[in-house]
């Protein structure tokens, strides 16, 4: 057996001892920061894969933040678009009760003229409510983009009213909702869709005549055309007891082109109301009835209604210059026909507001959803167990107790102490 023997020197061995002793203090010391940093990667150079999953976190996250930050804006602009169609709804709804009072027989026209003035202030206010505005000074009811009074009327260069924009509804995405509505769909008609007449009557000498609602069919056909109906002859049957009349139709459709027919109304009983029907080709585009007493020079007037301050327009102008209580039913009939049309479409633009409304907290739910995912995938990549941090950090420093004490020994100990 033989033994192998090295010789050590003292500087070499005091300086392995040393480096021991500074690596040991390096590992001590990121253990601590560690600890205090509650983080396992605390630079990239700790751990590049999971680094980078965490930024990728946190990135996403930011962008999370940033979504939402606009979604709440959104959602506020919405809001008060919910509440401007509220108001609206409203207004349009006390115009309709005064609207109710005025058909009252017992009423005198000084009466009526006070309800109009009543109703002229409604309209005003419903006009201030669609054009309102949000606290960035976007119209809230602006549809895709419009002026910044997006509802204008009547002018002297435009007798009805316009909506001064883009009609639309923006879509919403899955982060995103609009922060506008459509106004042009909530407050304006269009022919082919609504179909919303107005008649007015210029009645001949001894007249009393007096129509009903207008109801519309086949919209496509009719394409806002305008008609003008002159009473020629009122056709009376004393042996039948019936009565029909005959009239002259003109038609002015929306390229200026006229057209003019003669027809007679179906024979009724006579004192009962007559049936008026327009026809294009074979298809019947609007039907309503007169009452009262037509005579030669009796002309209606069917024209299309643009919007919801048109039909308030024409109830106030119908009332001021009703001259009975007959005339005066017949705006009622009329106003309130077409104001229910309206306010249908009113009450479908405020639904869609409050389910955008829904939607905004539906996707706030969902983006906090998210948010926690990733969360949790960054403490993953880069956060600290603390247990495990806490332990390694005592082992640690154990071993660097020891590393000093045994140097303090090691370092003591020399050839040279000996030598006698």
């Amino acid at each position: 057996m033989s033994n192998s023997l090295y010789r050590v020197s003292t500087a070499n061995q005091y300086d392995n001892a040393l480096r021991n002793i500074g690596q040991r203090q390096t590992s001590l010391s990121n253990l601590q920061e560690n600890l205090t940093s509650g983080k396992r990667v605390v630079r990239a150079s700790d751990d590049p894969v999971a680094a980078a999953q965490a930024e990728r976190a946190l990135t996403r996250i930011s962008r999370i933040q940033t979504e939402q930050r606009a979604l709440e804006t959104q959602r506020n602009a919405i809001a008060q678009a919910e509440s401007a169609m509220g108001d609206a709804v409203g207004l349009v709804q006390n115009a309709r009760e005064l609207i109710v009072n005025a058909g009252n027989g017992t009423l005198t026209a000084n009466d009526r003229a006070t309800i109009a003035n009543q109703l002229q202030s409604l309209r005003e206010q419903l006009s201030e409510v669609a054009n309102r505005k949000d606290t960035n000074g976007v119209p809230l009811l602006g549809a895709l983009g419009s002026a910044l009074s997006p509802f204008l009327g009547p002018q002297s260069t435009s007798p009805d009213y316009d909506f001064n924009g883009l009609e639309g509804q923006y879509s919403s995405t899955g982060v995103a909702i609009p922060n506008t509505l459509d106004g042009d769909s909530a407050f304006m008609f269009q022919p082919q869709r609504d179909g919303v007449y107005n008649a007015s009557v210029t009645r001949g000498t001894g007249s009393s005549l007096v129509t009903s609602a207008i109801t519309t069919s086949n919209r496509e056909a009719l394409d806002g055309a305008t008609y003008a109906l002159a009473v020629t002859a009122t056709n009376v049957d004393l042996a039948a007891g019936t009565t029909s009349l005959s009239y002259t139709l003109t038609k002015t459709a929306k390229d200026g082109t006229e057209t003019t027919s003669t027809a007679t109304s179906a024979p009724v009983k006579t004192g009962q109301p007559l049936p008026i029907t327009i026809s294009e080709g074979t298809d019947t585009v609007m039907s309503f009835s007169l009452t009262g007493t037509p005579v030669l020079g009796d002309t209606i007037t069917l024209q299309p209604s643009a919007s919801v301050f048109s039909v308030l327009d024409s109830a106030i102008n119908d009332l001021r210059s009703a001259p009975n209580s007959s005339a005066a039913s017949q705006a009622v009939g009329q106003a309130l026909a077409n104001l229910d049309t309206g306010l249908e479409r009113m009450h479908n633009m405020r639904g869609y507001a409050g389910e955008l409304l829904n939607r905004a907290d539906r996707i706030t739910g969902d983006q906090e959803k998210r948010s926690i995912q990733l969360e949790d995938d960054r403490s993953r990549a880069e956060d600290l167990d603390m247990i495990q941090g806490i332990s390694d950090f005592q082992n640690q420093q154990v071993g660097y107790e020891a590393a000093l004490k045994s140097y303090a020994q090691v370092q003591k100990l020399s050839l040279f102490n000996f030598i006698s």
